[in-house]
């Protein structure tokens, strides 16, 4: 369990979100999740339904510097990760550090860039460092990626490659705002200005402390197994081409950690886990075409593995 005062901030830190992004308290709680259990987040949604704002919000209320990126078809590496420049009055190249060097780094539209722009944010997202010229140097952290995409039956995009969409560690959608949120939002400030108006709700290594905690909460072995269990049967799921692999698993206990924590609870239940398999899951299994969407497949496995 948390210290009063740190569960008080992460309390604080989940309600300030909440007032600028409305109606979304539970994709709010998730990435609070992924910011606690070193992961990245992808959404997936239509241009104008708050992904920047929760981005945003985010970065204020941690108190975490924020780099945006809009990702498009002729964008290079080096625009993202940086380049060295050659000084000529020092006779030596110098290495201009790009937008990844920050703490929270939103890949706007991450798949209206080609793949091999893609595949830039791959050593970052995972290692949380970036390798240019043979010299690599660490990224400051924590480091967060939030990227959005488009659906991909739209104009003008790059489905990203397995490979990358396995870094993320939750996939989900924002959706429409509910119609009373959506009349607060219509009838409010604009969210721009009150995002630069918020203070951050973390006092110095208060943030640290509470993402050390995360790895302190307990998992049973019967809740280990239960995981294995849901592991076990993604890989023998009829419509399953390829099921998810141990590294899926151990990004299901930690984002399941994490919920725990934020629920005000030191160990790991099934109910956590079951909140956020299908958003683990899905976007890591490849299914048949017959089969139904990744989402739907991820649903019946978590409905066919039985708690005991």
């Amino acid at each position: 369990m948390l210290a009063q005062p740190l569960a008080d901030a992460l309390d604080r830190a989940q309600t300030q979100v909440n007032s600028l992004v409305l109606g979304k308290s539970h994709e709010v709680r998730l990435a609070f999740v992924a910011l606690l259990s070193d992961g990245h987040i992808l959404i997936e949604d239509l241009p104008g339904l708050g992904k920047t704002t929760l981005a945003h919000a985010l970065a204020a209320t941690v108190g975490l510097k924020f780099q945006r990126v809009q990702f498009t078809s002729d964008l290079l590496p080096a625009d993202i990760l940086g380049v060295s420049v050659y000084d000529t009055t020092r006779q030596a190249f110098e290495f201009h550090p790009g937008p990844v060097f920050t703490q929270v780094l939103l890949a706007d539209e991450i798949n209206r860039a080609p793949p091999r722009t893609q595949s830039a944010l791959l050593e970052a997202m995972a290692e949380h460092q970036v390798t240019v010229d043979g010299v690599t140097r660490p990224l400051p952290s924590p480091f967060f990626v939030i990227a959005t995409q488009n659906p991909v039956d739209l104009s003008g995009t790059y489905p990203l490659p397995d490979s990358q969409l396995d870094r993320f560690l939750l996939r989900l959608s924002l959706g429409y705002p509910g119609e009373d949120a959506e009349r607060e939002l219509l009838a409010g400030s604009d969210r721009r200005r009150m995002i630069e108006e918020v203070l951050p709700q973390f006092g110095e290594g208060e943030f640290d402390a509470v993402r050390a905690a995360v790895v302190q909460v307990h998992a049973s072995d019967t809740l280990i197994a239960y995981v294995q269990a849901l592991l076990a049967r993604s890989r023998r799921h009829p419509g399953v081409r390829v099921g998810l692999s141990p590294r899926a698993g151990l990004a299901l206990l930690r984002a399941a950690r994490a919920h725990a924590l934020l629920l005000g609870r030191g160990h790991v239940v099934p109910e956590d886990v079951q909140a956020l398999f299908c958003h683990v899951a899905s976007h890591r299994l490849v299914v048949d075409s017959d089969a139904g969407s990744d989402a739907a497949v991820a649903k019946q496995i978590l409905h066919a593995v039985p708690v005991d």
